[in-house]
């Protein structure tokens, strides 16, 4: 993995000779709303108790404590559990969540939210990820963070997508790149989560990124692309570059 960034570009204050940032809108972002972002394959609908049912299923199984290893939250065990941690998700100014729902099938089968808004600084973060057995490795997957981009910045108006995770999860670090995300750095010694310090590392994707990844997503779902039954012909990677 790439993990260098290019030096920013800057200007000179005439009066001190110093570098200063490029001047920019103050213009706020939108605010993200609990809307529809429909997809090809799965279709994100606002979190709500109608979806609890089926997170419960897709949080469950052989592979559920694993994919939790890294998450907040542990797996539920019961439908009470998954109404206590979506009511606890509370929408509210800081994180919004989705049910990532299956579009052949009806069924909510992974979630995910955007969170740390910073609408002043047209600023925000995909986060608490997960995708039920049903969803990973799948076109779904991956045009599920293709329609949270898509709405942050064409919809929205964001000029930052941070994407944000332990740096032991060698998987979603994998996840980062290859949707498209840039790696920045990592926080030592960031977070004490279950009992346990957590390095965070930070990807993002920027405005000037996204006419070139938006392409790549779009390529890659395209159906000359995904063939006899969303096997891909060209890497998401390919399809970018």
């Amino acid at each position: 993995m790439d993990r260098t960034i290019d030096r920013p570009p800057f200007e000179v204050d005439p009066k001190t000779q110093l570098p200063i940032g490029p001047r920019t809108s103050s213009d706020p972002a939108a605010t993200p709303l609990p809307v529809v972002l429909q997809g090809q394959f799965v279709r994100l609908e606002p979190l709500e108790a109608r979806h609890d049912a089926d997170l419960l299923r897709a949080s469950s199984g052989p592979t559920a404590l694993a994919s939790y290893r890294y998450l907040a939250d542990p797996p539920p065990h019961s439908i009470e559990d998954v109404a206590a941690w979506r009511e606890g998700c509370a929408h509210d100014d800081t994180r919004l969540g989705w049910a990532v729902v299956d579009t052949s099938t009806g069924r909510a089968v992974g979630y995910q939210f955007l969170m740390r808004i910073r609408s002043a600084f047209r600023s925000i973060e995909i986060g608490n990820v997960r995708f039920g057995p049903e969803l990973q490795r799948t076109p779904g997957a991956t045009e599920a963070v293709y329609l949270f981009a898509r709405h942050v910045f064409d919809d929205l108006g964001h000029r930052r997508f941070e994407w944000k995770c332990d740096a032991l999860n060698a998987a979603s670090c994998r996840a980062a790149t290859r949707f498209g995300f840039t790696y920045e750095g990592t926080f030592r010694r960031d977070m004490i989560l279950k009992g346990r310090t957590r390095d965070t590392a930070w990807f993002s994707m920027i405005d000037e990124d996204w006419s070139r990844v938006r392409a790549g997503f779009e390529a890659w779902l395209s159906p000359a692309n995904l063939q006899n039954g969303g096997v891909q012909v060209r890497s998401l990677e390919a399809c970018r570059d």
